[in-house]
């Protein structure tokens, strides 16, 4: 004779927020702090509207570029003038301090990296507690996802993505660019070599992306017909299991960029020369 069991009449109570035993308060604690730390130094800088170019070598800091103020025209330093706006200008030199003089490519690139998926983790749990772990009981009461403004906006990540394209171009000209010797020729110094191992950072950021790998590989009903894409979406796959990491280094990479660039374009320092 089989006996059936009658249903809960309610859910099990558990007292405790979590039963995890180690200590998981570290990850979104760190992430505050390092987040907050580069928020507030990007925003200063980004205001600073000086020591942002060194025309002798054509050190142009990735928080500037494209430059786009009346100021980035001719820029002189130790006897040395060029131009860092080699876009054009729109913005008058009256708005410095109160309009970033990338002002075209700093709201894109941000707004890439807010609507990132791994972003989007980093900073719900930080900031937000939503939820601050794994397996961890979040304070809020009710949760709508990603339907309601401003959330919803995070469908618009892909196009982000494609700005994002463009001005890592742009950022790899100025690398480029950063080759140039005191005589006008070709010359590396300290500077050229930063700017450059930035931008292969940021490159591996943007093309680690999960619209990148979506846009690439996505839309595919036989992988056997499209043998390039799928090699390119293999390529983007490997690249994407260290997304996450290339979100963080490059925050570092860009601040070390800048700062370098700060130091040599406010005469602090001189650039380390390894040839012209």
């Amino acid at each position: 004779m089989s006996t059936v069991e009658a249903p809960a009449k309610a859910r099990a109570k558990i007292k405790e927020r979590t039963l995890r035993r180690d200590n998981w308060r570290v990850y979104p604690i760190t992430t505050l702090v390092i987040f907050t730390a580069w928020v507030v130094y990007a925003t200063v800088r980004a205001f600073w509207g000086a020591a942002f170019f060194v025309p002798e070598y054509h050190y142009l800091t990735p928080f500037y570029s494209p430059c786009l103020n009346e100021i980035c025209n001719d820029v002189t330093l130790n006897g040395h003038t060029a131009d860092a706006a080699e876009f054009g200008t729109f913005l008058p030199a009256g708005t410095r301090g109160w309009i970033p003089f990338a002002a075209l490519s700093l709201p894109f690139l941000l707004l890439f990296r807010l609507t990132c998926y791994y972003y989007r983790k980093a900073y719900y749990r930080s900031y937000w507690a939503s939820p601050p772990a794994c397996a961890v009981a979040e304070p809020h009461k009710k949760y709508s996802g990603e339907r309601r403004f401003p959330l919803v906006g995070q469908n618009l990540h892909r196009y982000f993505w494609m700005a994002a394209v463009v001005i890592s171009l742009i950022n790899t000209y100025d690398a480029i660019r950063a080759f140039q010797g005191a005589d006008g020729g070709f010359g590396v110094g300290l500077g050229s070599l930063i700017l450059l191992a930035n931008v292969i950072l940021l490159w591996g950021y943007t093309l680690s992306c999960h619209s990148c790998r979506h846009i690439v590989g996505g839309r595919l009903k036989n992988f056997s017909k499209h043998p390039v894409r799928y090699w390119m979406w293999g390529q983007v796959s490997k690249l994407n299991q260290r997304h996450g990491q290339y979100a963080l280094i490059t925050l570092g990479s860009l601040v070390v960029a800048d700062f370098y660039v700060m130091l040599v374009a406010s005469g602090t320092i001189s650039d380390l020369r390894f040839f012209n």
